[in-house]
């Protein structure tokens, strides 16, 4: 019998990306507060959201099959860049990131009962100079309101990277490869 899981996330790209690792899963949002805390790096912070969001499915009675949690926060000059708040916050994030290369930080973590595994995967996006008049319309598309730095490398953002180094996957919110390893050393001996 293939394992289950628990995807405590409501993102479509993670429902979307943990489908293409043919686990049977069942999704569900968890309210987490994502606050980051003010002696934490952006590395330290995106994984402890990720434990904490499979720790909260726990909490809240998905304990039969293990949950999984994972967070994404875009990182330039060592600051988290989270989802835009507004077309300011937008057109800060996207001046900022124009010409550079910034990392972006997915973590996933696995949870249940008896115990919690994480992993973090790093990699590094580069993007073009961009001009004013397609940074507009980029938040003219809708695209940037519910991503971590404001793009989705999978969409319209994708044609503003120049270069990227690590896991496209984790830079759409679910390291494949990683996530796949992480289930295997999560399950070991466990539910077999």
């Amino acid at each position: 019998m293939p394992l289950s899981l628990y995807l405590a996330s409501a993102s479509p790209r993670r429902k979307q990306l943990l489908a293409q690792l043919e686990y049977e899963f069942v999704q569900f949002s968890v309210d987490a507060d994502e606050t980051q805390l003010s002696n934490e790096s952006p590395l330290e912070y995106v994984e402890r959201l990720a434990r904490l969001k499979a720790e909260l499915g726990v909490q809240k009675g998905y304990n039969d099959r293990p949950v999984l949690g994972s967070d994404t926060v875009v990182v330039i000059d060592d600051i988290a860049l989270g989802k835009p708040k507004d077309k300011s916050d937008f057109l800060s994030t996207m001046e900022r990131l124009s010409g550079r290369t910034h990392q972006v930080y997915t973590a996933v973590a696995l949870a249940d009962s008896t115990h919690t595994l994480s992993c973090v995967v790093a990699t590094d996006v580069t993007f073009k100079m961009l001009s004013e008049r397609e940074i507009d319309q980029y938040w003219l598309s809708g695209e940037p309101l519910d991503k971590a730095g404001g793009y989705g490398i999978q969409g319209i953002g994708g044609k503003f990277v120049t270069k990227m180094s690590g896991s496209y996957f984790a830079v759409m919110g679910l390291p494949l490869y990683e996530t796949e390893q992480l289930i295997k050393e999560f399950t070991e001996g466990y539910y077999e």
